[in-house]
């Protein structure tokens, strides 16, 4: 064939980069509401070809119209998306390191998580504790009660009990400090969320879908917790699952032999979850 004759090394690089930024971008956009955006997206491009090939002037010349400002709308449109992204492009491993402190300072703040849950569903009191990683969460906090405490079990406790009135909200835990306390978080967008989900479920989804946050969320219903990391929930077992998943989440353990997670930490799709 004449022309493979003519395809050079360089051409196939530029294929193979082309074919995985769409991929990471699909992957990236799929179960949320972005992908029937990026759909939509598609439907306007193959018309504004169509409109060019069959010399429809006034339809090309409204397409035109669109693509003129079509970086705006996409930017737009797809800032949570674009902005996740942008920040796992960010050295996070370093960055959290710095951020957390020693690794016994990490330790402790787990420790203090888990006893607090731990304690919530003892009570069968609801919580949502998110912990935050290499993505400040500085405009969630805005929206709640400063704080600037220590992280201990005792306080974490009773900012959830029933008669506060902050127990509705999220505590926001940045470093070995909690920040702030009766905070509100974007509910999740995304399309595979089943109904029967809680709004603390939902909350938690959403703030670990716009960032790179980590959620304990406490059932007031069934006494169970979840976790939710990278929008996606996981259903944790008892209080030992649990310290050992934020161990390696905010960087204080490596991962354990595969061996020991079935049966302790399971992850499941949101719409599997039990609800808040």
């Amino acid at each position: 064939m004449p022309f493979i004759a003519h395809i050079s090394w360089r051409d196939v690089v530029d294929v193979l980069v082309v074919a995985f930024v769409a991929y990471r971008i699909l992957v990236g956009f799929r179960g949320t509401r972005a992908l029937q955006m990026l759909v939509g997206v598609g439907i306007l491009v193959l018309a504004s070809v169509v409109a060019r090939r069959l010399e429809l002037r006034g339809t090309q010349w409204l397409l035109d119209t669109i693509w003129s400002f079509w970086v705006v709308v996409l930017v737009v449109l797809f800032q949570p998306e674009l902005r996740r992204s942008l920040e796992r492009l960010a050295p996070d491993r370093l960055l959290q390191a710095i951020a957390v402190g020693a690794r016994a300072a990490r330790a402790h703040v787990v420790d203090e998580i888990v006893s607090a849950a731990d304690a919530l569903v003892s009570r069968r009191i609801g919580g949502l504790i998110v912990v935050e990683r290499s993505a400040g969460l500085r405009q969630y906090a805005e929206l709640g009660v400063s704080l600037d405490a220590h992280v201990s079990a005792d306080l974490l406790v009773s900012l959830f009990i029933p008669a506060s009135p902050l127990h509705d909200g999220a505590v926001l835990v940045e470093g070995d400090r909690i920040n702030a306390a009766g905070c509100f978080l974007p509910l999740s967008r995304a399309s595979h969320v089943g109904r029967t989900l809680g709004t603390r479920h939902r909350a938690a989804l959403g703030v670990t879908e716009e960032t790179d946050a980590v959620a304990v969320v406490v059932s007031e219903e069934t006494g169970h917790i979840s976790l939710a990391v990278d929008g996606r929930i996981e259903s944790i077992d008892d209080p030992e699952a649990l310290n050992l998943r934020l161990d390696q989440l905010l960087g204080g353990a490596p991962a354990p032999p595969s061996s020991r997670l079935p049966g302790r930490v399971r992850r499941l799709l949101a719409r599997h979850s039990d609800p808040a």
